[in-house]
């Protein structure tokens, strides 16, 4: 089986599993024969992007990840106006965007302040930083949507968690200290938030990180870490996410890379959560 093409070896090995290969060559005087084991894989290689992170975890897998993703264009917030109609744009019908909370789809053009518009959530609440509108985490795509004025207004600064009261604006609760979105775009909010604290880690920026804990305003920390972990699981990346990200590189010149790898979430701080666990008992 197989074939052999100058020094190329071709060999039909289309399933994954461990394959004893043998080759010989001969001529009227000798033969030589030359033994080794192949083996094939599902996995699907890093693409170039990634090559760097390849077999890397924990701290060592994000510090290689914020190398790859930092250093991106960044917008100006009005630039962000336009950005959102493309990035969030409705598939079905292309002069509307989808709101985040909401899942509505409204005229691109009804961005605005006003009841019954939408304008710009800061997924990272932009006050636990106190980092405003300005370029960087400001305006960063990768946290920005898409959303109805007043069911951002009634978010506010509120980490994510689970449960509380029903709010009637969107399939989403709330209570005090955390908001609960709708179950379609839980994982869209986990990996949002993912890439924040990867992206800003300090060296001049700010030091962005995830807390397993709520009320964590005013501090640059967003949580419930936890939460979020099982979030990632539950709801998988879609194709409006991916697209998402997508149209992003063509903006601001990097990814997020836990839509394109949300395992990689879990080698990172689900490490991290079983290791308190284990301080703790």
């Amino acid at each position: 089986m197989g074939t052999v093409t100058g020094q190329t070896l071709t060999l039909p090995a289309n399933e994954a599993g461990t394959y004893l290969v043998a080759v010989k060559a001969e001529d009227q005087q000798s033969e030589a024969v030359a033994r080794f084991t192949l083996t094939v894989s599902n996995d699907k290689p890093l693409e170039a992007y990634y090559e760097t992170a390849a077999g890397k975890t924990g701290t060592e897998l994000k510090s290689v990840l914020h190398s790859i993703i930092k250093g991106h264009t960044m917008l100006s917030y009005d630039q962000v106006w336009n950005a959102l109609k493309e990035t969030d744009e409705d598939p079905v019908n292309k002069q509307n965007v989808i709101l985040l909370y909401s899942g509505k789809s409204i005229s691109e053009n009804a961005n605005g302040g006003n009841a019954g518009q939408w304008n710009r959530e800061h997924v990272w609440a932009k006050s636990h930083g106190d980092f405003g509108t300005s370029k960087g985490p400001g305006t960063d795509l990768h946290h920005l949507r898409p959303a109805d004025v007043t069911v951002n207004g009634k978010r506010g600064h509120l980490d994510f968690d689970e449960g509380g009261q029903t709010y009637s604006g969107c399939e989403c609760k709330f209570d005090s200290d955390s908001w609960e979105p709708p179950d379609h775009v839980k994982g869209d909010i986990a990996r949002m938030l993912f890439y924040m604290a990867v992206r800003y880690e300090g060296n001049g920026e700010l030091d962005l990180e995830l807390s397993d804990t709520v009320s964590t305003y005013p501090k640059p920390l967003h949580g419930k870490l936890s939460t979020l972990l099982k979030w990632n699981e539950l709801d998988p990346v879609d194709d409006f996410e991916s697209h998402r990200n997508d149209v992003i590189q063509d903006w601001q010149n990097n990814r997020n890379p836990f839509i394109d790898h949300p395992e990689w979430a879990s080698e990172i701080w689900g490490a991290a959560e079983s290791r308190d666990e284990k301080k703790a008992s």
